[in-house]
């Protein structure tokens, strides 16, 4: 602190590297910043959001040793989760990078987590652990929009969210903006994790194809079929350049994430297709991208 009582400056050098991790109870909070610690992250729990920047000024003070803090933030303190908004507020002014880390699943996967482990919600009292679920939603629905980073854990194991902490946070350096590109089936459900979504049934479907149904979109001859029909190309070519100004929007505003979704009816063949050769056209233009094909092979 300053004499007059005023939190002290930090110098921009010396200022850590911020994560802040939040998101439903039972969705991979803990898992999450485990991940993180064993990346040589120093991680705080359930630390109050009012001492986030006390928190930051320490670390700055350390001389180097604390680089990187990952902070778990949750219904546990939501006492003090009303300050997490001037917190962030203060950080800003002092030019800490943070970002925002949200683990959502859905209402299903929770209850069915809450009652493997016999335990229950943090939020519902007298009420059932769904009354403590949605208590839980609404309270965060406006942190969630904030996130920049978004991970639906509703079908993932423990490996899986493990595997996708590490590409985000693995790299020596960060990269300006990280991209997932995610095919999916639409007869599945839309990813509850998208920032962005394509609609792929507007082009003939291969499964009706004979010689092709048995194959997925990674089979050149599928990919072939799929861009020598109308329209697909010049949706590539359009949609790319339509992400080329959304990205530089997201870099303006600090937003380092992006899960761009390609749906058709299985998830099989045309979004499938889709996304490789936009997670490509992404990577070519200095975007670190992920593919991830959520529902190929589950039919």
């Amino acid at each position: 602190m300053s004499t007059d009582g005023t939190p002290a400056s930090v110098p921009e050098a010396a200022i850590p590297e911020l994560v802040i991790i939040s998101g439903m109870s039972g969705a991979g909070r803990s898992t999450a910043a485990k991940c993180l610690e064993d990346l040589g992250w120093f991680v705080v729990d359930n630390l109050p959001p009012a001492l986030i920047p006390t928190m930051v000024e320490l670390g700055a003070r350390s001389q180097g040793n604390v680089a990187r803090i990952a902070v778990v933030v949750d219904v546990r303190g939501r006492r003090f989760f009303d300050n997490l908004r001037e917190s962030l507020a203060d950080l800003d002014t002092r030019g800490v990078t943070r970002r925002i880390v949200f683990l959502e699943s859905s209402d299903e996967a929770l209850v069915r987590r809450f009652e493997s482990v016999r335990r229950p919600h943090p939020l519902q009292g007298d009420g059932r652990i769904v009354d403590g679920i949605a208590a839980e939603r609404e309270l965060l629905r406006e942190l969630r929009g904030d996130a920049d980073l978004v991970i639906d854990t509703s079908s993932l194991n423990v490996h899986e969210l493990r595997a996708k902490m590490d590409a985000q946070f693995a790299g020596e350096e960060e990269p300006e903006l990280r991209a997932t590109v995610m095919s999916f089936g639409f007869k599945y459900g839309l990813p509850v994790d998208a920032d962005l979504v394509a609609d792929m049934r507007f082009l003939p479907n291969p499964h009706w194809v004979p010689e092709l149904r048995p194959f997925t979109g990674l089979n050149e001859e599928v990919s072939a079929y799929v861009f020598n029909q109308p329209g697909a190309k010049e949706f590539l070519d359009r949609y790319a350049e339509l992400l080329r100004l959304i990205a530089a929007g997201y870099r303006r505003e600090g937003k380092r994430y992006v899960t761009i979704a390609i749906g058709c009816t299985g998830g099989k063949h045309r979004s499938v297709a889709m996304s490789e050769k936009l997670a490509a056209r992404l990577a070519a233009e200095g975007v670190e991208t992920v593919v991830v094909h959520r529902d190929m092979g589950r039919e």
